[in-house]
């Protein structure tokens, strides 16, 4: 009965077409996936991780009642580190990229108030030391 299903299908020119272009169009996507860059084992990208944090604290303090317009620039010490078990390849969890530095240049900058509360806000949102942190006046 299998057999004769099977030769059935195939003696059908347009079932013949369908298979035809299926295995085409699966060819094809194997093809194109060695062009397209994912995300591997779950992780993420550093650079999008970076430009997301750069956002997040930007939207915040532009929040903050006399920082003004800002801008954020983080500096990454390393990109992200997935963590193995010995001998394995099941991962058990995955280290964020490490902040080296922040860079806020904003409108008022210069006063020495919103210095020690950008400063603040930054330190904490990115459990970063203060040492870290510089925060100067934009144009």
């Amino acid at each position: 009965m299998h057999k004769f299903f099977s030769k059935k299908l195939l003696a059908d020119d347009k079932m013949k077409k369908i298979i035809l272009i299926c295995a085409v169009a699966g060819i094809a996507l194997i093809f194109l996936s060695s062009f397209i860059e994912l995300p591997k084992d779950g992780g993420y990208n550093v650079s999008d991780y970076k430009e997301q944090m750069q956002n997040s604290v930007s939207e915040i303090l532009r929040k903050v009642e006399g920082v003004g317009d800002c801008s954020v620039l983080l500096t990454i010490e390393n990109s992200s580190e997935g963590v193995y078990l010995q001998n394995s390849s099941t991962k058990t969890k995955e280290i964020e990229p490490k902040i080296r530095g922040v860079v806020v240049a904003c409108e008022n900058g210069n006063d020495p108030v919103i210095v020690s509360r950008v400063s603040e806000i930054v330190t904490k949102a990115l459990n970063i030391s203060s040492a870290k942190v510089c925060v100067t006046k934009s144009e």
